[in-house]
C-alpha cells in the first residue's frame, strides 16, 4: 500500500464560508468529508459517527481527530435516545452525507444501532480477508492502519486502476482534485451540498481515498448507501 495522502493535499471543502457569517449561528465543526477532514458546515448528514471525545467545554475541537480505533457510523435515531450535541464528557457526534462518504473517511457500521449492516459488512470483510480474524476490534486495527497516518493525521491513500474499483468507492485524479465516486455507472463529484457530474476525461489509474480493506469488503459484496442520483 502506498501512502500518498501526506504529499498531495486536496483543496479543502472546509475553506468554504457563508458569505454573511454574522447573520446566523456558526455551525459546529462536526461534518466529515471523504478525505476524513472534520469541518464546520451548515448541511445536514444522513449518518452519525463516533471517534471518541474530540471537543472541549466550548464545543470546539482540539488537535485530536480520534481517541480510539472503533470509528463507527450510526443511525440518526435509535430507541428514542436523545443527545445534546457535543455535551461535556460525551463523544463528539460526527455527521456524513451518506455511507459511501463515511466508509471513505475510514468508518464502518455500528454493531448496535446498525446491526444488520454491521453483519453484512463483517461477512463481506471476512470473505475479502479469509486469513484474518474479523471480530470488530480486529477489523478496527486493520482499518486504522489503512486509513490514517498517526503522527501526521494524513489520510492513507493508494493507487489503483479505475476500472477495478467497485461502486461506492471514493477516489481523486489530481493532487488538488476533489473527491469523486463511482456510482450507478457514472463518476460523480462530491461536495457538502450533494453530488454533481464528474469530469469527462478520466485516467486509467487513480488515487483511492476509501481504505483498501473497505474497498475489498465492498468488492466482496457489501453495498454502501449513497444518496447520489447522478
Amino acid at each position: 500500500m502506498t501512502n500518498v495522502g501526506h504529499k498531495n493535499r486536496i483543496a479543502s471543502p472546509c475553506l468554504n464560508r457563508h458569505p454573511h457569517p454574522m447573520k446566523r449561528p456558526s455551525p459546529l465543526q462536526n461534518r466529515v468529508t471523504p478525505t476524513g477532514e472534520i469541518c464546520a458546515h451548515t448541511t445536514r448528514g444522513t449518518l452519525m459517527g463516533n471517534r471518541g471525545i474530540l471537543h472541549d467545554e466550548r464545543r470546539q475541537l482540539g488537535t485530536a481527530r480520534w481517541k480510539h480505533q472503533a470509528w463507527v457510523t450510526c443511525t440518526l435515531s435509535f430507541k428514542n435516545r436523545r443527545r445534546d450535541l457535543m455535551a461535556p464528557g460525551n463523544y463528539t457526534e460526527l455527521f456524513f452525507t451518506d455511507e459511501a462518504v463515511a466508509l471513505a473517511a475510514g468508518h464502518r457500521p455500528c454493531g448496535e444501532c446498525r446491526h444488520a449492516d454491521y453483519t453484512r459488512f463483517r461477512d463481506a470483510f471476512a470473505k475479502a480477508h479469509p486469513d484474518l480474524p474479523h471480530r470488530a476490534p480486529d477489523m478496527d486495527r486493520l482499518m486504522h492502519k489503512a486509513r490514517v497516518v498517526s503522527r501526521s493525521r494524513a489520510q492513507v491513500t493508494y493507487e489503483a486502476m479505475l476500472s477495478d474499483l467497485p461502486e461506492g468507492v471514493f477516489f481523486k485524479i489530481a493532487p488538488a482534485g476533489g473527491p469523486l465516486v463511482r456510482w450507478q455507472g457514472k463518476v460523480l463529484a462530491w461536495s457538502f451540498e450533494g453530488y454533481s457530474a464528474g469530469p469527462d476525461a478520466l485516467p486509467e489509474r487513480v488515487e483511492v481515498l476509501t481504505p483498501e480493506p473497505t474497498v475489498k469488503a465492498i468488492a466482496a459484496g457489501y453495498v454502501p448507501v449513497c444518496i447520489a442520483t447522478g
